[in-house]
């Protein structure tokens, strides 16, 4: 089976379903990696680029988790049902479907590394490296420093944004328009490609989850999320663990030095030319520190 083999199929999960997709084999001799999308609730589609990983001899595993993309939606689902748990227990329903469970690699972005981060300090026995790509530690942290950088926005922009937020009409395309003001400084800083696009599309189409957990943007968090933080628990994980960054990155430094200062074998690199989205923005150079990660602790 080549790099460019690709398989797709449904993981059944507690009566609901699990789309995931693979590229490459998972025969080959290097160990599959898992790609955990953010969001929460954003879809896989953006991080379509990881898939290069594959190009070395390894299985990438995309997957959808529950409430979006082509998982089952569950709409009617409230606070109490969209937790960290459900996923963590998604994520290992998956790993054990897959037959993978004894040995593999986690690769998570934005949400999907403060997942990867909460599957990490449970110590499971065939992680073998984790890499948490643009996450912050805590929401406290990424709360402080999306206040710092919507302060340098221009004051009419903060104003469109605290207007709608005080008012309860973020859905209105004009806070719609304020918010690309942020995210074109701080999410991706080259012309959206289609993948990152169609992220977005799904998520407004279907934003039980996004709304739940985070809340109407990157920056107005008041969903379940909102008091969330591994800082305290980072000792516990155990494997070798790369951080990525982008130097515009709305997860600043600050919101990932608790990962550098905590975790014991850890490396940090930050991408000069990017945001929030290292894989799109740079994506050679990201998928060569990643793979490269990935084969120094193949073992």
């Amino acid at each position: 089976m080549s790099a460019d083999r690709v398989a797709e199929g449904f993981a059944d999960f507690r009566g609901h379903r699990t789309w995931y997709r693979i590229t490459g084999s998972l025969d080959a001799a290097k160990r599959p990696v898992v790609i955990l999308h953010g969001g929460p609730g954003g879809g896989h589609d953006y991080t379509e680029a990881f898939k290069g990983l594959a190009q070395r001899g390894r299985a990438v595993i995309h997957y959808d988790q529950l409430g979006c993309g082509r998982s089952t939606h569950l709409p009617d689902k409230g606070v109490d049902f969209w937790t960290v748990q459900l996923f963590l227990d998604e994520l290992a329903n998956l790993l054990k479907v897959l037959g993978i469970a004894g040995a593999y690699h986690v690769v998570g972005q934005s949400w999907g590394g403060m997942l990867g981060a909460e599957h990490g300090v449970t110590r499971p026995a065939g992680l073998r490296s984790l890499t948490i790509a643009d996450s912050p530690a805590s929401m406290k942290l990424w709360v402080e420093e999306a206040d710092r950088l919507r302060a340098l926005l221009p004051p009419e922009v903060q104003a469109t944004l605290l207007r709608h937020e005080a008012a309860g009409t973020t859905s209105s395309p004009e806070y719609t328009t304020a918010v690309r003001v942020f995210y074109d400084r701080h999410l991706c800083r080259i012309p959206w490609p289609d993948e990152l696009t169609r992220s977005f599309a799904q998520m407004e189409a279907d934003p039980t989850v996004y709304h739940t957990m985070n809340g109407p943007s990157e920056f107005h968090v008041i969903g379940s999320l909102k008091t969330w933080s591994i800082i305290d628990r980072l000792d516990r994980i155990a494997v070798p663990t790369l951080l990525i960054s982008g130097r515009h990155d709305e997860a600043t430094p600050a919101t990932v030095q608790p990962y550098a200062d905590r975790i014991k074998d850890v490396r940090w690199e930050i991408f000069e030319n990017s945001a929030h989205l290292p894989h799109i923005e740079e994506t050679a150079r990201c998928l060569q520190v990643v793979g490269d990660f990935l084969d120094a602790h193949d073992r």
